[in-house]
């Protein structure tokens, strides 16, 4: 029977064996650690290993997998303090925004497609900040204070599901290839009312026709199944070792938010299959060679189309600088940093003159001496 939008199956908690106290699970053990008495509690290893599905479009529709996860609102009961807290449908755990007991949400809707395996959380909140810092002091366009003083900033830790897909391709193309060749040419020229002549080199290009056939093989295309967040900086998270999934533990989730998928697998395909064309028209363009290409016209054939769906962790965090907000991301796993700073104006004005000028120098150069 389906739920209605203010019902929800009882939260799966942990309770601490030694006092009771609601356990989460911290990155640094890779246990459920009590935040009270310090009690460990340890999480079986899962022998559930990823699944390469075959992806068929044609059944997206029809599948309960392809189904969303929830509906428009759903509520936690907090068993800890009886409060009750409403959250998006997207997000399958949380914690109790009153005592701040951590809650995972029970999936027990069939319609609901739950991923096989994910990556726990390797990078604490601790960590996750220090490398925002190490983030910032690199940055060349930023205030000289935002650099060097502190920012606060309130870190959440999400597990976004992603996409991944593989593909065999076999593609043929043609083209017309140029290659530069150059010869020496004499010209004359006025300089003081004067009449002189001088010989150049002069470049011209030689072109011919091109064609054959290229095959590629595509692994774990990752794709953001989140709408929630900016598709560019997931993008740029995207250096997670994927040999690390292992499966689901709802254990995992416990202390953090987990997001449902709102990008389905049929809009998941079709930003892989932008990947691949991209892809593609890059390495053919480099087997054509040449200096330059025109007329190219690329034919792909896509086979064995397979995909998994996984959970990816995430210390999302938003914070303010002069009454601006900005946003960064922090991969759970790997501590690498996207994000979003303040610019200098004084620095980029600066970096603008000095580009002028280099040019102005550059041309003046080629006026004299040319």
């Amino acid at each position: 029977m389906a739920m209605d939008a203010q019902t929800q199956a009882a939260p799966i908690s942990f309770p601490c064996s030694g006092c009771g106290g609601a356990m989460a699970f911290d990155s640094e053990s890779q246990t459920l650690k009590c935040p009270y008495c310090g009690g460990e509690h340890p999480i079986p290893e899962s022998d559930v290993r990823p699944i390469e599905h075959e992806y068929d479009a044609e059944d997206d529709e029809e599948s309960p997998e392809a189904t969303d996860w929830g509906v428009a609102q759903q509520t936690i009961h907090c068993e800890s303090c009886g409060g009750e807290t409403i959250i998006p449908a997207l997000q399958t755990a949380g914690a109790c925004v009153f005592c701040g007991s951590p809650k995972v949400l029970s999936q027990g809707d069939k319609a609901s497609m739950r991923p096989e395996t994910m990556i726990p959380f390797q990078v604490s909140m601790e960590e996750a900040v220090a490398s925002f810092r190490a983030w910032k002091k690199k940055r060349w366009f930023v205030p000289n204070a935002f650099k060097k003083g502190s920012v606060k900033s309130k870190l959440t830790g999400i597990y976004i599901p992603f996409w991944t897909y593989d593909a065999d391709t076999a593609s043929s193309y043609s083209a017309e290839r140029g290659d530069y060749h150059y010869r020496t040419v004499t010209r004359t020229r006025t300089v003081n009312g004067k009449t002189e002549t001088y010989t150049a080199t002069e470049r011209y290009t030689v072109w011919h026709r091109v064609s054959g056939d290229y095959g590629r093989s595509f692994d774990d295309i990752l794709i953001p199944a989140s709408g929630q967040y900016e598709t560019k900086l997931l993008e740029k998270l995207g250096n997670f070792d994927l040999a690390e999934l292992t499966g689901y533990k709802p254990e995992y989730l416990s202390g953090f938010i987990a997001e449902r998928y709102s990008i389905d697998r049929r809009q998941g395909w079709e930003l892989a299959e932008e990947q691949i064309d991209a892809a593609l028209r890059e390495e053919i363009e480099g087997e054509i060679g040449g200096d330059e290409i025109r007329g190219l016209r690329i034919r792909t054939g896509i086979f064995n189309r397979t995909y998994k769906h996984v959970l990816l962790p995430v210390w999302n965090a938003n914070y303010s600088y002069r009454s601006k907000t900005y946003r960064y991301m922090v991969n759970g796993q790997t501590g690498l940093v996207a994000g979003h700073a303040p610019r200098s104006a004084v620095k980029i004005t600066f970096f603008v003159l000095v580009l002028l000028a280099a040019a102005a120098a550059a041309l003046y150069l080629y006026v004299q001496y040319g």
